[in-house]
């Protein structure tokens, strides 16, 4: 996830439209591999404004 930290995300490989759904579709395909109990990403735009991803 460092990746993400500080950087301008459309800049970044697979995230040139950086939306909340597409930002958690990335971060799941990078973190499932090592975290194989890992249920769901959520990635919260504001408090009421989410996306989610499972895998499915």
């Amino acid at each position: 996830l460092r990746q993400l930290d500080h950087h301008t995300l459309n800049e970044m490989k697979d995230l040139e439209n950086p939306t909340a759904e597409l930002i958690s579709i990335w971060i799941w395909d990078r973190l499932k591999p090592s975290l194989g109990n890992l249920t769901q990403v959520k990635v919260f735009e504001t408090p009421f404004c989410w996306a989610e991803y499972d895998g499915s």
